[in-house]
């Protein structure tokens, strides 16, 4: 690519054969290919950090929480090269620039106020000069109260957040960002406000030295740099070189790859220049391939939650070159496709990928997989696993490198920027051709690293902006990692600009937020809006909306949580059926055993660990009602305590049970890539004399619960196949050896040894002797039957609309649940559902009971008599997995007697007359 060097337009600076453009500025050219990705140009002055308890609210007023109000003297010292020293008594040294404040009384405009009232009482300064202010931002700045004799009393750095975006709102507008290939040119773009230059570095490949430095100019309207480099450029690299003030460093340069990479080289250190809408980045037909048109509306959805790597890693049906990659999803005679391809002919609609995006756990050059050997009880294959796990190829993927690029290890060659865009697409149209619409597991809410971190960028850019601060200037951590502060303009931009290229350029049909209750409503809402017009379409999203951290209880925003999306359309994940069916809560730990659910014995089949009560089955019963009705705040329930209330008023804690507006609200489900599977959590509650075949139809009714409750219908991949991670609650870096998938059905994982110490040991003691008994590990047979058994439980949910109905209205017209209330048997729950009057619902009414019980029941209903009620055709037909139902479930139509088999989910329906339809 050296040949493309002599086009450049004036603003590049030719490295390679340009003596004189590289002695002018040796230390540019070397900074491109340093190993160091940071050089300090300037040294702070200030020995330590000075702590950011100020706040800018705006660009012309700073809140100093605790500085007194009728204090006399503030004034901003700012220093480009990081020259101030602050220190009490003395008068301030090293500053450019001083800047008078005044103290104001005034009210905060209600739009700033709203914005920081998380931010404490002191203090309300305005600086009124905005020329001074802006190249304050773009340094080292601090607010200091002085004596009347100009000596330090305290200091204080700010927090720029509120500046920022007062002072560029134009930027909310830019749409180049990144990199816009010309046939014979590049342009580049990048946010960086603060920065006091930016230049960019041109690579002719994935390796070796830059051929050019890019020189950009800054857009004082919003913020940004642009440069632009000429000749062919596409295929080659970049990096951005920019030189940034950072609070306890000093001035420093870094080299830092783009926050909208399109794609990357091995390991993210350079981003590619290419364009999306090239025809080399797409497979064969890719300009043809559109999604199955299963879902039209929210409610549609039956999800398979997969990982990219479990899916084929260890399917020896599928070519080696292919294993753990993005194209074993193109091998539609695999093992795993045609596994994949059953479920989508048997009603599951999407498959979610746990994070395909750029991560930074897994190396893409050089990743091991450790060797494992041991016995189904032994602690050496999680000492194995434990040892190799930062080298390893396996990592859940919740650790956001760059939020716009595919992940490099998933694609056959890392080093392949095009290559890895163009087998994301092949993997795409794979699934879509399977019959199966793709979903994506986006995690806006932190990044993987912050500050000089090595693997930081949006850090390294704008330091201070991105990531959401507490109240000393130190970075949040409550979703375990550095969090993000998607309420600031740019970020949130961030976010809805790169779902959209998700959902454009890959034809991604849904999207799950990971802790979606730490972003605003109003940012999720704005990217609804987006993806509306971007795509014409709509595209469902749901996400976690737990509600914690320091955003909880709308401290910050008004949040994307749980009680705060009614009316959104936005789903998410309902804790309340969950809870009741596995027992517990997802943070059970020593009294796992003991919390058994209503699937799993609750009261009826005691393990002798616990003292559920009946009162406390009875609980779980009508919670598990509240689910099978989508959670829908104003549906009714007779309680089993004989109050009628709507479900808004039924507890579940400290919260209401009923908290969606709309079932499309509600994402139900038992089981995902958190806490132990099903299988492992059933195994820890049903008593060890149950039998291999109940443990096979207690699962298969727990996901029952899931088919036929009203809202999103959630799985995770296995749950169909018993999948057990031999009770590990938390392997998200437990290599491939504990999350494995069988797609021949005939290991299901369990008996892999002790789960990783480092989350799981103090559970050891209890499971030792479950994963030493042989007895526990279900058959092939076992597992072949509850495959077959789950898909016949998404025919029966994909056979009618009444599965999945659309309005709240609908609901509470539709579903009622006879034999509740003070009189109910609480192992036996049955749900109602007039289907009169509603286009293409294929019956007049569907009734589901399901029997939690280790015996038959017989459920007397005088008021369902005389409507011909009959099996569901599921139940009745030559392939039905589970035989007993169709020998032992009868109804007497003359009398509303219906008898069900001990632990089953039971169907029965009224054929729709002509007149219903």
């Amino acid at each position: 690519m050296t040949s493309t060097c002599a086009g450049f337009a004036a603003g590049v600076l030719l490295v390679a054969g340009a003596a004189s453009a590289e002695a002018a500025e040796p230390s540019v050219a070397a900074a491109c290919d340093a190993a160091e990705l940071a050089t300090t140009l300037a040294p702070s002055a200030q020995a330590g950090e000075v702590a950011a308890r100020a706040v800018w609210l705006s660009r012309s007023l700073i809140r100093w929480p605790g500085a007194p109000v009728q204090g006399r003297y503030y004034v901003l010292v700012s220093s480009a090269r990081g020259a101030l020293v602050v220190d009490a008594g003395q008068p301030v040294a090293g500053a450019d620039d001083t800047l008078a404040l005044s103290t104001s009384t005034d009210a905060v405009p209600a739009a700033i106020a709203e914005r920081f009232k998380f931010v404490g009482a002191g203090a309300l300064l305005r600086a009124d000069d905005p020329a001074r202010v802006a190249r304050a931002l773009r340094g080292q700045a601090l607010v200091v109260r002085e004596d009347a004799q100009g000596r330090v009393i305290e200091a204080s750095a700010l927090q720029l957040a509120g500046a920022l975006d007062d002072a560029y709102p134009a930027a909310a507008g830019l749409g180049d960002l990144g990199v816009t290939l010309a046939p014979q040119s590049a342009r580049f773009a990048i946010w960086a406000p603060t920065a006091q230059s930016v230049r960019a570095c041109v690579y002719p490949s994935a390796e070796g030295a830059a051929t050019a430095v890019v020189e950009m100019a800054r857009d004082a309207a919003t913020g940004a740099w642009r440069g632009q480099a000429r000749g062919h450029l596409a295929g080659g690299y970049y990096a951005y070189l920019v030189d940034v003030f950072v609070p306890g460093t000093g001035l420093v340069r870094n080299r830092v790859t783009d926050p909208y990479s399109n794609s990357l080289n091995a390991d993210s250190r350079r981003s590619w220049i290419g364009a999306l809408d090239d025809a080399s980045v797409m497979p064969r037909d890719w300009r043809r391939d559109v999604a199955p048109g299963t879902v039209r509306q929210s409610t549609d959805l039956a999800i398979y939650e997969l990982h990219l790597r479990d899916f084929s890693i260890n399917d020896a049906s599928v070519p080696a070159a292919h294993r753990g990659k993005y194209l074993a999803f193109t091998d539609a005679n695999s093992a795993g496709m045609r596994q994949l391809h059953a479920l989508a002919q048997a009603g599951m609609t999407d498959v979610h990928l746990l994070p395909v995006f750029d991560i930074a756990s897994v190396p893409e050059r050089g990743c091991t997989t450790p060797k494992i050997e041991g016995g189904p009880a032994d602690d050496s294959q999680q000492a194995a696993v434990v040892a190799g796990a930062a080298g390893d190829c396996f990592n859940w993927g919740y650790d956001p490198f760059h939020y716009n690029a595919p992940e490099g290890s998933y694609a056959t060659d890392a080093d392949d920027g095009a290559g890895r865009v163009r087998e994301f697409r092949a993997m795409v149209q794979g699934l879509h051709r399977a019959g199966l619409r793709v979903g994506m597991d986006v995690v806006y809410n932190h990044t993987a690293s912050a500050g000089q971190h090595a693997q930081s960028v949006l850090d390294r850019i704008v330091p201070g902006y991105y990531q959401r601060l507490d109240a000393n200037g130190a970075i949040e951590h409550s979703t375990c990692c550095d969090n993000t502060a998607t309420e600031n303009l740019m970020m949130g931009k961030l976010l809805v600009d790169s779902v959209t290229q998700w959902a454009v350029q890959y034809h991604v049909d849904s999207f799950r937020f990971d802790l979606m209750g730490h972003q605003p409503r109003a940012v999720m809402e704005a990217l609804q809006r987006r993806l509306k017009a971007a795509t014409g379409r709509e595209i469902p999203l749901i996400g976690e909306g737990w509600n914690f951290g320091e955003v909880a209880d709308g401290a910050r925003f008004v949040q994307a949580s749980q009680l705060s999306l009614n009316g959104s359309g936005i789903g998410t994940f309902s804790d309340r059926a969950r809870d009741a069916v596995r027992g517990g809560s997802s943070t059970d730990s020593s009294h796992l055993r003991a919390d058994q659910g209503w699937i799993n014995g609750e009261f009826y089949d005691p393990n002798g660990f616990g003292h559920a009560t009946r009162e406390n089955l009875l609980d779980a019963a009508d919670m598990i009602r509240v689910g099978l009705a989508g959670s829908v705040r104003d549906m009714t329930l007779t309680t089993w305590r004989g109050e009628t209330l709507r479900l808004d008023k039924i507890p579940y804690g400290n919260q209401p049970a009923g908290y969606a507006s709309a079932p499309g609200e509600a994402v139900n489900y038992v089981e995902n890539h958190d806490n132990q599977t099903l299988f492992d959590n059933d195994l820890l509650k049903l008593p060890l004399s149950t039998s291999s075949a109940d443990r096979a139809r207690v699962q298969i009714l727990g996901a029952a619960v899931v088919a036929f409750s009203q809202g999103v219908a959630y799985f995770h991949a296995g749950v169909d196949l018993l999948r057990s991670k031999s009770f590990d609650k938390n392997s998200f870096d437990s290599g491939d050896w504990f999350n494995r998938l069988d797609w021949t059905a005939t290991d299901n994982g369990f008996g892999a040894g002790l789960p990783p110490r480092p989350d799981n040991g103090a559970l050891w003691d209890i499971e030792r002797p479950l994963l030493a008994d042989a007895s526990l590990k279900p058959t092939p047979a076992d597992i072949a039957w509850t495959r077959n058994a789950f898909r016949d439980v998404l025919r029966i949910r994909a056979s009618t609309p009444l599965f999945h109905l659309a309005t709240a209205v609908e609901v509470r017209q539709r579903i009622s649940f006879p034999a509740s209330g003070p009189a109910q048997e609480p192992t036996v729950i049955a749900e109602l559902i007039d289907g009169r009057g509603l286009a293409g619902a294929r019956f007049g009414a569907v009734l589901v009971v399901l029997n939690a019980d280790k015996q038959p029941h017989s459920l007397n209903l005088p008021e369902l008599r005389g409507r011909r009620w009959q099996l569901h055709p599921v139940h009745l037909g030559p392939c039905a997995a589970d035989a007993r139902i169709a020998k032992e479930a009868r109804v007497d139509d003359a009398t509303g007697a219906f008898v069900l088999p001990e632990r089953s989910a039971v169907v029965f329906v009224v054929r729709q007359e002509p007149r219903d339809h």
